[in-house]
């Protein structure tokens, strides 16, 4: 990790990969918070998984979930008894860590990116953006950016390759110029509304 003009810099190359336990595949976080927490205490989470082969995918209660294909055919999930074909890339797709979901993958392996939040504690909005603009820090927020495709520069100064990310907490703006997918999540105080998505 690198900070540079009060941007956190995570390179995907500084990624430990954490196999699951049920061997289907492995995650790699690209952040957390608070740092460091266990999958039991954590606020929000992002991470990038390789998914190997099919299999139900680990409950988790009182967790709202963001889930995006990045590479990869794509998969059928069955979320609480309903199939949803999560076969488009850079799509986002919603559902409750409190279903029971089920993985079916529709043509080899794929890597997909999470965004994990804690109901009534924290909500996301994930926008997945392709041309230049800006990105705004809103007061009490926090917005990672994750290169999914290609490249971006941050502010002229900060270049992510592919699945690279930049943390950013001190409100303001930032220039943003993908060259490619790079997802952006904006992290706020839970008030009463549930995690949201978004794209544009």
């Amino acid at each position: 990790m690198t900070t540079t003009g009060g941007i956190q810099v995570l390179r995907a190359s500084e990624r430990p990969a954490t196999p699951w336990l049920n061997g289907g595949g492995v995650t790699r976080e690209v952040a957390g918070f608070p740092a460091g927490a266990g999958l039991n205490a954590f606020d929000w989470r992002v991470s990038l998984a390789d998914v190997a082969s099919a299999g139900p995918f680990s409950p988790f209660p009182g967790i709202d979930r963001v889930i995006t294909l990045v590479e990869g055919a794509g998969m059928a999930l069955t979320v609480d008894g309903v199939e949803q074909l999560v076969d488009a890339p850079f799509r986002p797709f919603a559902f409750s860590g409190d279903a029971g979901t089920d993985c079916r993958l529709l043509g080899g392996p794929v890597v997909d990116f999470n965004v994990m939040t804690r109901r009534g504690r924290v909500t996301a909005v994930v926008e997945l953006l392709t041309g230049p603009g800006t990105v705004p820090v809103p007061s009490a927020a926090t917005v990672l950016l994750v290169c999914l495709a290609g490249s971006a520069t941050v502010d002229r100064g900060t270049e992510l390759t592919c699945y690279d990310a930049a943390l950013i907490d001190a409100p303001g703006a930032h220039e943003l110029r993908p060259e490619g997918v790079t997802a952006a999540i904006t992290f706020r105080p839970a008030a009463r509304t549930a995690a949201s998505t978004a794209a544009r």
